[in-house]
């Protein structure tokens, strides 16, 4: 868990997401950090997903679930797609027409048959942080922490969260998205003796 940090304020979300989308436009790593952060997937599971895992080719849509074992634990999960996650990879796939079904979706804009490495991919992340948030504590795992933190703060029960990252208990995933500080504070903060 070290120092990785989720992005807890939606304002330098919205510049985070932004970075490769309009001001340093380039549609992979966009749709690197989309999916990261609308998916809780670890990077990777998000560098071994092909376009046939989330693209049916014969109806030429996307996929409302994507169905996968995780690396790390081996257990089976199901993630729902939501739009702008397809949006982002809408706009990738638009710039590869060759892409067939077994190619990988991050990959070397030259290789599209070998995936990204975790190095690149902590680097594109790690660059978008640093030129728009100007923080250094963001890392390819702060996109699933910011995932967490962001349904906490929506009111995603917390047993949900514990099922979506496979935690043993609700002090595990407290500690693990950085709230269990907030939680303290708001006390401080919300407590009024005067009418």
């Amino acid at each position: 868990m070290g120092t990785t940090q989720p992005i807890r304020e939606k304002e330098d979300l919205q510049k985070f997401l932004e970075y490769y989308q309009k001001k340093h436009p380039v549609p992979r790593n966009y749709a690197l950090i989309a999916l990261g952060l609308h998916t809780a997937l670890r990077i990777s599971d998000i560098l071994t997903l092909k376009w046939k895992d989330i693209y049916d080719t014969k109806k030429h849509t996307y996929r409302d679930h994507l169905f996968l074992r995780e690396k790390k634990t081996g257990k089976r999960t199901v993630i729902a797609l939501n739009g702008n996650a397809k949006q982002a990879l809408e706009h990738l796939r638009k710039t590869r027409p060759g892409a067939r079904p077994d190619d990988y979706i991050f990959t070397k804009n030259t290789n599209y048959s070998t995936p990204l490495c975790r190095t690149q991919a902590y680097r594109i992340i790690r660059r978008a942080a640093e030129e728009a948030l100007h923080r250094q504590n963001i890392s390819c795992h702060s996109l699933r922490k910011t995932f967490g933190y962001h349904a906490w703060k929506q009111g995603t029960p917390p047993a949900l969260l514990m099922d979506i990252y496979n935690h043993s208990s609700y002090q595990i995933t407290k500690k693990y998205l950085g709230i269990e500080q907030d939680e303290r504070d708001s006390v401080f903060m919300e407590i009024n003796f005067y009418n």
